[in-house]
């Protein structure tokens, strides 16, 4: 559990980067990309020891997995959801989410947040697939004792979210990290969706992206959020 101020940016930043922020910088947590076949950079620097000394040194860590994405979604994706393969996919994405975050030495009971990008919230079957495939990507991390969360956007994926929450859907993820980029560093007053959703310290808010920082002498580019919600087991 953490709250106050996280950044994620898409490459892991080097342990001497990490160590000249910490204490510099307003952030308390960093979000890092575990896996997933639409991963979209490299990461040479995100390792268990690197885990182990950044986690020792007082970071809090958000693991974060690119799974599959929409089949309505503009662009090319190495791995998409199809209405076919939603439910076979999200079993395989959420035991290798697992198998990634555990290898990195994030134990039992560490949330892991499923990535989703936007699509046309209009497409019913898109949203559908997409709900599916959540769904069963979430029932394969809590069967290996871990805890789902999930990343969206505020008008499109976090919006299904919501909308199924609100529904009483099951197998749903735990706490919702919405992207809205309205430069609000809160979790309540720009909750786009029914205040009655996701209370308990179980949101985050990306709310401003691609902001260049320096801290300690070392400069970085990143996406800030507002975090009070669950983040990785370590230690």
């Amino acid at each position: 559990m953490f709250t106050g101020l996280a950044f994620d940016t898409c490459t892991a930043p080097p342990l001497a980067t990490m160590n000249a922020w910490r204490g510099t910088s307003p952030y308390g947590a960093i979000a890092v990309y575990v896996g997933g076949k639409n991963r979209g950079c490299a990461q040479p620097q995100l390792t268990a020891s690197w885990v182990g000394a950044v986690a020792g040194s007082g970071w809090k860590l958000v693991p974060l997995y690119v799974g599959a994405q929409p089949p309505c979604q503009t662009g090319a994706s190495p791995e998409k959801i199809t209405a076919d393969t939603a439910v076979s996919l999200g079993a395989a994405d959420g035991a290798d989410a697992v198998a990634k975050a555990s290898a990195l030495g994030m134990r039992s009971g560490s949330m892991l947040y499923l990535d989703m990008e936007a699509y046309n919230a209009a497409d019913t079957a898109c949203a559908d697939a997409v709900l599916a495939y959540t769904q069963s990507f979430n029932r394969a991390v809590k069967a290996r004792s871990y805890r789902p969360g999930f990343y969206g956007f505020a008008s499109s994926s976090a919006a299904g979210i919501a909308k199924a929450a609100e529904a009483g859907a099951a197998d749903l993820p735990e706490a919702l990290w919405y992207a809205k980029y309205d430069g609000t560093a809160d979790t309540t007053g720009s909750f786009p969706y029914s205040s009655t959703l996701f209370g308990g310290h179980r949101r985050a808010h990306q709310y401003q992206v691609n902001q260049r920082e320096t801290y300690g002498g070392v400069t970085l580019t990143v996406d800030r959020n507002a975090w009070d919600a669950p983040v990785a087991v370590t230690g």
